[in-house]
């Protein structure tokens, strides 16, 4: 780490998540010493313009944080294959941004001396620019042993967003909870624009867009005052 506590950043994953997360950090002052290929160069080129493109184990060499940032089901396999092959470092932070685990599936690099960090910003990321703004307004899950979790928050700041300390085992109740949220919102708002299409309603999505906002905002409000709250009446007015 430099003496102003900027890092070497590298990210290992170029889908959705990773390069948004290089390019909030380096709009934080840490320099990114590379990412991984993906599937769409072009869209990492426009997010992470000039950021060299590395295999896994190169990108590690380089950093002093590496971000991990892969499907829920890839992590566990590329930790413990990365530690196979000697890769992970003495005093290196490694932070996922998986919802799901928290420092546990880091064992592997934590065995070679890494300091595992968890850190799930809550939106749903497009993998684009326009992410940037969205990290300012959100929260983001943080996991991390207790003489780190400073770092895990301060990151999260850096992001955008206002960290909260999740516990370690209560990380699959929070991905549960992360699911419910995003899952069920997306197939009631197809269900519900499949039937306006079939009556015959025209661009049912645009249609749908003030009804589901608002309502998201009632039921958000009431959440966050305890209070259930009545069901807004849509039908009778």
């Amino acid at each position: 780490m430099n003496r102003d506590g900027r890092l070497g950043v590298g990210i290992i994953g170029a889908g959705r998540v990773g390069p948004v997360i290089g390019a909030a950090l380096a709009g934080a002052g840490h320099a990114i010493t590379g990412i991984t290929k993906g599937s769409d160069p072009e869209r990492v080129e426009a997010i992470l313009p000039g950021v060299p493109v590395l295999e896994a184990t190169e990108v590690i060499r380089r950093s002093e944080l590496v971000v991990i940032a892969v499907p829920h089901d890839q992590l566990e396999g590329l930790v413990s294959g990365l530690a196979a092959v000697g890769a992970w470092q003495p005093g290196q932070l490694v932070l996922h941004t998986d919802a799901a685990y928290g420092t546990g599936v880091l064992a592997p690099a934590m065995a070679q001396g890494a300091i595992p960090l968890a850190v799930h910003p809550a939106i749903v990321f497009a993998g684009t620019s326009m992410d940037l703004r969205a990290l300012t307004t959100g929260y983001a899950a943080v996991t991390a042993p207790g003489p780190v979790l400073p770092i895990a928050q301060a990151l999260a700041v850096e992001l955008g967003c206002e960290p909260v300390v999740v516990a370690e085992d209560d990380r699959p109740t929070y991905a549960e909870a992360i699911s419910a949220a995003t899952e069920f919102s997306r197939s009631i708002v197809r269900q519900a624009a499949g039937l306006l299409s079939q009556a015959g309603v025209p661009h049912p999505a645009a249609f749908l867009s003030g009804l589901v906002h608002t309502t998201v905002d009632h039921a958000l409000a009431a959440a966050g005052s305890g209070d259930p709250g009545e069901p807004a009446d849509t039908i009778n007015g």
